[in-house]
């Protein structure tokens, strides 16, 4: 709770007047900066074993799931209206199977060398590629459940590295 009032007490995205503004990161150096953020999607036995074997009518859910990923972490500037637009150097999705859900967990690497951090990017990528998973799916169970989007992990910044619980 305290690192909740230290950040609060000087919020970058708002200016003087308390209008919403695009913080200026050019005085910042350029820094190799790394964020994994991950996602549960949660789904009845059945719609696991279809999806597992392949038969799902939409076809290929779990790889148009990743490539929606990863082409939603290249997009995000322009999906969240004050993320700066970020050159991307890695962006890695992978969609694994959890039959504890039963479902898939989902989690996104996202690396780049640059003033500003890619949690959003992250973020970005395992919501996409949830939702894909859904859209891909919804003809099986219209019940699938997105669960638990959140930042696993950052490196680099001058804020310095996080790391979940």
């Amino acid at each position: 709770m305290e690192q909740i009032s230290q950040n609060s007490s000087h919020l970058t995205h708002l200016d003087d007047q308390g209008q919403a503004q695009m913080v200026d990161v050019s005085h910042k150096t350029s820094t190799v900066r790394q964020a994994v953020a991950a996602a549960s999607v949660r789904m009845l036995s059945e719609t696991f074993a279809t999806i597992q074997a392949g038969n799902a009518p939409k076809g290929d859910v779990l790889g148009t799931a990743r490539l929606a990923g990863i082409m939603a972490a290249k997009q995000t500037a322009n999906l969240i209206p004050l993320c700066h637009p970020l050159p991307l150097h890695k962006v890695e999705v992978q969609i694994e199977p959890d039959l504890h859900l039963p479902g898939y967990q989902i989690t996104a690497l996202v690396k780049t060398k640059a003033e500003t951090g890619v949690e959003m990017e992250a973020l970005t990528a395992v919501s996409v590629a949830a939702l894909t998973l859904y859209d891909m799916a919804k003809a099986l169970e219209k019940s699938i459940a997105i669960a638990s989007i959140r930042l696993v992990s950052k490196s680099g910044g001058k804020s310095g590295d996080y790391q979940s619980e």
